[in-house]
């Protein structure tokens, strides 16, 4: 089905959750955020940052400290609860909000209550319609109380960190929890009414085997999964300091990375899933993801891939991204400064980037070429990228008919590597990226 070829996969590329990315963000002029509020125009849709989880593992990325001091978490929440009041009142009249999404960290290392009392504030303060929640969890903490508070929220989709089901894996990881708790999580949100529930699971973690994912792959499916995000592990311990705690000896190479990415995949379209881009999958039929990937409106945002089209995203919560037509923002990522300003009724930007018009044309192009695997090309940017595209042309893994590109199935884990051909930022950026896959 796909074939190997490291002169491709040589160089790191960005997921492209947004364009430009976050690399390239910087200093922005304060009053840039309050007039792209004010000036909304369509649904918006929110994403509130709980940064804290119980356990902290050793791979893990994000932006998250330890819950065990309640008076931190306290403090934060109420700087939230200012926020979410803050950014709602900038809003213009008769903004509608549809989607709510709840991430982090772990939204569920806070108390069930607190959790409640969120969604309250958010039915308070903004215009809801009939709005979608979603929400992240880790199966290590979950409760049937925190399960009651999803039933009574109303939670329809929720993700679940699993990662893989090896022990050894786990282990390394800093991440150990046992099949029963994850099959206990997932009865618990089944019988709350969850009806599109994700497991993520990661490939090329140290001292995996392809047996070691397989069997993930088909625990996961056993336990009946509407969508599967497999990932690549990027290992960026300059990054991400706890990294640094892993034992790297028996890391899977990029030969043995590419060979799990295939059997992954392969796997997942052959046992009833339908492929979103290369690396993500939903059962077709009743999943709202394989509808999206089937007619066309599948999008991806900070969430990665998604049917919301809104073309408005409004992040709450420490170093949360909104996105906005003209600018990306992030908020400010030191939880102690964001509880100071959100706390005193101000905005919390710490940086961002204006999105000009030819970084929307490149960017409609990345995310066309991601999520449908085509997109229209003007010829202008076309003759930009033509010898460095020559190459997955004349391998088949890429056509070009006129204008229009597309990347072919042998072509799809090519498919960050041939979006990055139309982003200029990566021909000045030192920061170094994922593997591609």
């Amino acid at each position: 089905m796909w074939t190997y070829h490291p002169d491709l996969l040589a160089t790191p590329v960005p997921r492209y959750t947004s364009f430009p990315t976050a690399a390239e963000f910087g200093d922005l002029w304060p009053g840039d955020h309050r007039k792209a509020l004010q000036s909304v125009k369509g649904d918006v849709s929110l994403y509130l940052h709980i940064p804290f989880c119980e356990k902290i593992c050793f791979y893990c990325g994000c932006n998250t400290g330890a819950a065990g001091k309640r008076g931190r978490l306290e403090s934060y929440l109420t700087a939230l609860h200012c926020e979410i009041a803050t950014v709602s009142a900038l809003l213009p009249e008769g903004t509608r909000v549809r989607r709510v999404s709840f991430g982090g960290g772990s939204p569920n290392a806070i108390a069930p209550d607190e959790f409640l009392a969120l969604v309250h504030a958010l039915e308070q303060n903004f215009e809801l319609e009939d709005p979608t929640y979603s929400i992240e969890l880790d199966p290590r903490t979950m409760t049937r109380e925190f399960a009651a508070a999803i039933e009574t929220a109303g939670v329809e989709r929720a993700s679940l960190g699993v990662q893989t089901f090896a022990e050894h894996c786990q282990r390394r990881i800093g991440r150990i929890q046992s099949e029963d708790t994850i099959v206990q999580a997932t009865d618990w949100l089944r019988s709350a009414g969850v009806t599109s529930l994700n497991f993520d699971l990661m490939y090329g973690l140290p001292g995996q085997s392809r047996d070691d994912l397989l069997d993930s792959l088909t625990r996961t499916r056993v336990l009946g999964a509407d969508r599967v995000a497999l990932f690549g592990y990027a290992h960026v311990p300059h990054i991400v300091p706890r990294q640094r705690a892993i034992d790297t000896s028996d890391m899977p190479g990029a030969e043995e990375r590419f060979a799990m990415a295939k059997l992954g995949f392969g796997y997942m379209v052959t046992h009833g899933y339908t492929p979103v881009g290369f690396d993500h999958f939903a059962k077709p039929g009743g999943d709202p993801l394989a509808h999206a990937a089937f007619d066309g409106t599948l999008r991806r945002n900070f969430q990665g891939f998604t049917d919301d089209g809104a073309p408005n995203l409004i992040g709450l919560g420490s170093s949360a991204i909104s996105s906005f037509p003209n600018l990306l923002v992030q908020n400010e990522k030191n939880s102690g400064k964001y509880r100071m300003r959100a706390g005193a009724g101000l905005l919390v930007p710490e940086r961002g980037v204006m999105r000009s018009h030819d970084d929307r044309e490149r960017g409609a192009i990345i995310e066309a070429l991601l999520c449908h695997s085509r997109a229209t090309v003007p010829h202008r940017l076309l003759a930009e990228v033509q010898d460095r595209l020559a190459v997955f042309v004349e391998r088949g893994f890429a056509t070009l008919e006129g204008e229009r590109l597309a990347i072919e199935t042998e072509g799809l884990p090519y498919a960050r590597t041939i979006a990055a051909l139309f982003d200029p930022y990566r021909a000045e950026s030192q920061r170094r990226f994922s593997s591609a896959v």
